[in-house]
């Protein structure tokens, strides 16, 4: 698992979608445990020092060293059962895209079969997002049963079964919006 997942962050950071101490991927590990990079981690680097295990039901001392995300990422494994990772990443086409639009409709072939609309939704506040947006991310999973959530401003949390998939849709999504700006400035 810890080997997908650094092949994963890699290929991620190649692509700008993770910076040097930005972005967060995770892998639930039991019911209530899950690895997840820790807040110095460099995703060009990342090894298995970079990954700390936490428990939801045991909040210690580890969780300080965790990512800035951790929190985001055990609501949605608490509310999301069938999520097995869950990636928070800042992909540049789409997170530019979603700050003057309020959904993203692929017209590319590959955007439009295999991703579809997603909706880009509006923290409002960003002085109080980190309190409120484990909550509001997981309640968007459990009531649209999308695994892509694009948030303005912020970038894009994904939640998969399959740590593959999950990052083909990202490279997906990232590539219909590049289309999408690209032939918006032709």
């Amino acid at each position: 698992m810890l080997n997908d997942i650094k092949k994963v962050s890699l290929s991620m950071f190649r692509k700008n979608f993770f910076g040097v101490y930005h972005g967060s991927i995770s892998a639930r590990t039991d019911i209530n445990s899950f690895v997840i990079n820790k807040k110095e981690a460099i995703f060009d680097e990342i090894d298995e020092e970079s990954f700390i295990e936490l428990n939801s039901k045991i909040k210690d001392y580890r969780w300080n060293i965790s990512s800035l995300d951790t929190h985001i990422h055990d609501q949605i494994y608490m509310e999301v059962p069938e999520a097995k990772y869950v990636s928070y990443t800042m992909p540049p086409y789409t997170t530019a895209y979603a700050l003057k639009h309020t959904k993203l409709t692929p017209h590319d072939y590959f955007g439009a079969m295999h991703i579809g609309q997603i909706p880009v939704y509006d923290p409002g506040n960003f002085h109080d997002w980190y309190d409120r947006a484990p909550y509001e991310i997981s309640d968007f999973f459990q009531k649209d049963k999308s695994h892509m959530m694009l948030i303005k401003g912020y970038g894009l949390i994904t939640h998969d079964r399959d740590i593959i998939v999950m990052a083909k849709r990202i490279a997906l999504l990232e590539n219909s919006a590049r289309l999408l700006i690209l032939n918006n400035s032709a």
